[in-house]
């Protein structure tokens, strides 16, 4: 059983703190198991339609990784100190995570005294990266802010630009947070209606290729499969915010008091599974809490590090 406590703290951080830390341990539970799925697509599909768990110890990446900076920023300021988190992003880099290679030449020059400030804005010819890496970090993020929804998209903006300085970029983190937010606000209450749950995400993200795609998503039938899902709207196979985060979204939607089976759900369409996984993992967080999470897959995840452990004690 993962415990939760903190020390010392005003209940008010404290609470936040706690959701910040369930959506972390949901969140690095999708990412590492997904991510155990990187295989032959017949393989892989074999696995998931029989629900073989894979073999232990599942290796969190760099989505979880990146998430704990998240989590050790809001502990330490109380809020997105974006000088701070490229800092923690540089100081916790682990080259054996999985970083995309853009990111980790980022992440690179940030140790060697780089400006984020530049390094994010110049990615891609001057217009920053569109990549889903600014999402698949944010729930924590949305967990502690769960209680302003404007709060949330303000902070989700300033925790992108960090390393995706682009529009699309944005707006997927944005979108993530506010979901994450939006499931802690429905903790404990009646049956979530699907399409209420996106319109509201919708509602809170900018104009973009991203809020286009939440509105397919939105628009998709009931009865859709996850094939035609993937069709619609993608399955991070792009590494895009765009082509990520809304099927995240739209998984989450349909299964989101049950995180096993949104696991298997997400993971089932393949494309960038750990980020799905993380994603979608980080969102259901706060219907589920952490005893929706199976202690066997908790177990099965890699420990996370002391640094983190030791913000609760």
């Amino acid at each position: 059983m993962v415990m939760v406590t903190l020390s010392e703290q005003n209940l008010d951080k404290h609470k936040r703190l706690v959701n910040a830390r369930i959506a972390l341990e949901s969140l690095s539970v999708g990412d590492a198991f997904g991510d155990q799925f990187f295989m032959h697509e017949d393989d892989a599909l074999e696995a998931i339609n029989n629900r073989e768990l894979p073999q232990v110890m599942w290796k969190y990446t760099d989505d979880a990784l990146m998430a704990m900076s998240i989590v050790e920023v809001l502990y330490t300021h109380g809020e997105i100190d974006q000088d701070a988190l490229a800092n923690s992003f540089a100081k916790r880099l682990d080259k054996s995570r999985g970083y995309g290679a853009g990111a980790l030449r980022q992440l690179i020059d940030i140790q060697d005294g780089g400006d984020w400030r530049e390094l994010s804005q110049a990615r891609y010819g001057g217009m920053g990266s569109a990549g889903n890496g600014s999402a698949m970090r944010v729930a924590p993020l949305g967990a502690y802010f769960y209680d302003n929804l404007s709060v949330v998209v303000e902070q989700a903006q300033l925790s992108s630009e960090v390393t995706h300085m682009n529009n699309e970029a944005i707006a997927g983190a944005i979108a993530v947070a506010v979901a994450s937010a939006l499931m802690f606000r429905y903790s404990g209450k009646t049956k979530l209606i699907q399409n209420d749950f996106i319109q509201q995400i919708i509602d809170h993200v900018p104009d973009s290729e991203v809020r286009a795609k939440l509105q397919l998503a939105l628009n998709l039938p009931d009865s859709a499969s996850v094939r035609l899902a993937v069709s619609a709207l993608g399955n991070g196979s792009k590494l895009l915010a765009v082509d990520t985060v809304p099927f995240a979204i739209w998984c989450v939607s349909r299964q989101y008091d049950n995180f096993k089976e949104a696991m298997w759900t997400v993971v089932s369409a393949l494309g960038d599974r750990d980020t799905n996984c993380a994603i979608a993992g980080g969102i259901i967080a706060g219907y589920v809490g952490l005893d929706g999470i199976p202690q066997q897959w908790i177990a099965s995840r890699e420990p996370l590090p002391k640094w983190i452990d030791d913000l609760y004690d």
